[in-house]
């Protein structure tokens, strides 16, 4: 994965997804679920491309306009700023801190969604946002969709570390 921000200024058409998930670790695969009729199911059919911008808490109100207006009726180009990535077909946002570019390894039907799943192609962050090398999301002050309350919520404080806050209940 690379980590390092190429900003060109290439037109795209960002969408909103609200449901996201990672689905396996090697390789590195991630879903979204998504209505078959809105705009960014029909982009991703067409391109096999798809990405994933995690906006900071300042981007709330840009973030959930995104998601309140369609693409079939509103062009959104221009509430972000858009650049492309190593495939050149998965629009990803300057402003976000941190953004993935994914290829779709696979397409699951559902009765009113399609969830599409993600190999992560590339990688893209803000480089004040990184800690040797690696995101640190404490900085980029992510928020987060929660639902069935309907919230947003920015991300807490670290309560321990996973994998190892547990050895203290494993017998010996």
């Amino acid at each position: 994965m690379e980590h390092s921000r190429d900003i060109a200024d290439v037109p795209g058409r960002p969408s909103a997804a609200g449901w996201v998930s990672r689905v396996n670790f090697d390789p590195p695969l991630i879903a979204v679920s998504l209505s078959r009729d809105h705009h960014t199911s029909r982009g991703i059919d067409e391109n096999g491309t798809f990405s994933l911008c995690f906006p900071g808490r300042n981007l709330v109100e840009k973030t959930d306009y995104c998601g309140l207006v369609s693409g079939k009726d509103v062009d959104k180009s221009g509430v972000f700023t858009t650049y492309m990535g190593d495939t050149g077909t998965a629009p990803m946002i300057e402003e976000c801190r941190f953004c993935l570019e994914l290829r779709v390894n696979n397409t699951m039907e559902l009765p009113g969604d399609n969830v599409y799943v993600g190999e992560i192609v590339s990688a893209f962050a803000d480089e004040t946002m990184l800690v040797k090398g690696s995101p640190d999301v404490k900085k980029m002050d992510l928020f987060f969709l929660t639902m069935p309350d309907n919230n947003y919520w920015v991300l807490g404080e670290k309560i321990g570390d996973a994998y190892s806050v547990g050895d203290a209940l494993i017998d010996k």
